[in-house]
């Protein structure tokens, strides 16, 4: 029969659900160390208890040695001839057990120390037992029973142990009184030296997933399948389901009659807002339903490999589309798993408009930068306020002759020499020496009568000499281009005199048959 003690060991044993044994051992480690603080040894203790007797026994164990030379530790060692003086029948090798007297002699201080001891050994099995039991059991949904609450914590009963429900695990529309039952789900089992150590939540979006498939039949046989769930507790969540049936619509079933279904599962939730979503395939399309209740006007696929989206709407659309401190947009994005830009019709207009004027201004290159265009011409177009070759290129002979001081003659050279500077730029494109640019035509046809044999052969006739039929070295009095004599006839709008013209060293744009002096002002 057992002794009372035992009893009570195995009493204690299946209230905190752990193995009798693990608390019978608990005890006799106790009374190890209380009779090494006593005795003050160091010797090997252990401690025996009698199921029958109750008694615990303790006693020094020592190794039997050959001869006495052979101990190296007399605490732990003795040679054979001593150990057979207590024990005859010990051999070399065996242990020999010395008893140690503890009762009547182990005081207060001892009792405590092996009480400390006790409770020591079984909270670290309750622990190991508890651990063990939910350690398999993450995710799943439990009913619990609220303990006590510590602080911004809530220590729920689970039956087996305790759990705890940290602040950032609650919703913010949730409070709850000592002794009211709840459904929360286990979020993660840690082994903690303190404080429970099962954490449960009613913030993880595995809980309305439960609730879905508690409340929706067509989810629990696996008709509607939940293909993804975005949660911000106590504001709302978004749940994407998609059905195998064609015969059964998705959201209509997690709806329910008059949404008796989902109302069921806010009312457990204490109001939180549910948006249940079609899921789809297509990434587009999918975005358009996930910012829902926010009408989308188009959603472009800016980086497919990176997941990244840029949705357009409507500007009356903008504040919808991105919630309540960005909520929807944000809940939409941890849905499709996709980064997701929005941005209102008018932003991407500016947008629009900025890249295009950008492109206008990538290439600019100064006026001084083409030759054929003397220092005059130069300083009348930046005064009109065209300083670049580009801006020059694009604009018509109409808009020149508008320009005061430039008449018919100078938009043609200025037209000729707009050319043979992007002639240049196309030849050294292509890896062909300028020279040989203007030798293949460099030149337009329509001057192509005015140039002498002799200068297109050496490519060395100017833009001003073929406009104005002047020779090229033919300057004026002031040392500037001879060419800048016809701006100034163009400005004033009149013909110069031809004997003005021969002054300055120019002739006649189409000289004469037989004339004395050709266009170069070489003798014929």
């Amino acid at each position: 029969m057992a002794s009372e003690l035992y009893n009570t060991i195995d009493a204690i044993s299946r209230e905190k659900g752990i193995d009798p044994q693990i608390v019978v051992s608990a005890v006799e480690d106790a009374i190890v160390a209380a009779t090494r603080k006593y005795y003050k040894s160091q010797e090997n203790l252990r401690a025996l208890l009698d199921k029958d007797t109750g008694k615990i026994n303790a006693f020094a164990v020592k190794t039997v040695v050959e001869s006495r030379d052979q101990i190296e530790d007399p605490n732990l060692q003795i040679a054979v001839e001593d150990a057979r003086k207590m024990n005859p029948g010990v051999e070399v090798g065996g242990e020999l057990h010395i008893p140690k007297a503890t009762e009547g002699i182990l005081g207060r201080i001892a009792a405590q120390l092996a009480k400390q001891v006790i409770f020591q050994k079984v909270r670290e099995a309750e622990r190991d037992t508890v651990y063990n039991e939910y350690i398999s059991r993450v995710n799943e949904v439990v009913n619990a029973t609220v303990k006590r609450i510590e602080g911004p914590d809530i220590i729920f009963d689970l039956g087996k142990g305790e759990s705890r429900m940290p602040r950032k695990e609650q919703s913010r529309l949730e409070s709850f009184a000592v002794g009211e039952r709840v459904r929360v789900i286990i979020t993660r089992v840690e082994k903690a030296s303190k404080g429970p150590q099962v954490v449960v939540s009613r913030a993880a979006p595995e809980l309305v997933q439960h609730l879905f498939q508690t409340e929706v039949p067509e989810i629990y046989d696996g008709t509607v399948v939940i293909r993804a769930i975005a949660r911000e507790a106590g504001e709302r969540t978004k749940i994407a389901v998609l059905s195998k049936d064609k015969d059964v619509d998705a959201v209509g079933a997690c709806v329910g009659m008059k949404g008796m279904r989902v109302q069921s599962i806010i009312r457990e939730l204490r109001g939180e807002k549910i948006d249940i979503i079609e899921w789809h395939e297509d990434s587009v399309t999918f975005a358009e339903k996930a910012l829902q209740p926010a009408k989308v006007s188009r959603v472009t696929v800016v980086d497919s490999a990176g997941k990244h989206l840029e949705v357009v709407v409507d500007d009356s659309q903008l504040s919808l589309a991105i919630g309540k401190k960005g909520q929807n947009v944000r809940l939409a994005a941890k849905l499709l798993g996709w980064k997701i830009d929005i941005k209102s019709e008018e932003e991407k207009r500016q947008e629009v408009e900025q890249q295009m004027a950008g492109f206008g201004t990538q290439t600019t290159t100064p006026l001084e930068k083409v030759e054929g265009l003397g220092e005059g011409l130069v300083e009348k177009l930046n005064a009109a306020g065209v300083s670049t070759v580009e801006a020059l290129a694009d604009m018509t002979p109409e808009q020149l002759e508008a320009i005061e001081g430039i008449g018919p003659k100078t938009v043609e050279k200025i037209s000729l020499a707009v050319n043979n500077y992007f002639a240049s730029l196309d030849a050294a494109e292509a890896g062909v020496a300028p020279e040989e640019a203007a030798a293949e035509g460099a030149v337009p046809e329509e001057f192509a009568s005015e140039v002498p044999v002799e200068a297109a052969a050496e490519g060395t006739i100017e833009a001003d000499a073929i406009t104005e039929g002047a020779a090229p070295e033919a300057d004026d009095a002031e040392g500037s281009p001879a060419v800048d004599l016809a701006e100034q006839a163009d400005a004033a709008e009149t013909e110069l005199p031809a004997e003005e013209l021969a002054l300055e060293g120019h002739h006649e744009a189409e000289p004469e048959e037989g004339s004395e002096n050709d266009i170069s002002g070489n003798k014929a």
